[in-house]
């Protein structure tokens, strides 16, 4: 017969589990979308480059904003597991 104890530390240890792998899924994803911004930024500017003042600026709000969320998810992780 398992006990309270026993399955009140397997509960903590899958939340400890739980918040480890969704902060590294929140870092994969700001990193995929971060990439992502970056090269339709580049390709952007190839196409005009007149404009590279503009889509760069606009590229770094996005990306601090990517950023952002992520930094958020992660905080959010690490609350989980304290």
């Amino acid at each position: 017969m398992v006990s309270l104890v026993m399955l009140q530390a397997a509960a903590v240890g899958l939340a400890k589990l739980g918040a480890g792998i969704g902060a590294g899924i929140a870092a994969v994803g700001a990193g995929l979308g971060i990439g992502k911004i970056g090269g339709a930024a580049m390709e952007a500017i190839a196409r005009q480059p007149e404009a590279t003042s503009d889509i760069r600026s606009n590229m770094i709000i996005i990306a601090a904003l990517v950023e952002g969320v992520a930094l958020f998810a992660v905080v959010i992780c690490l609350l989980c597991i304290f």
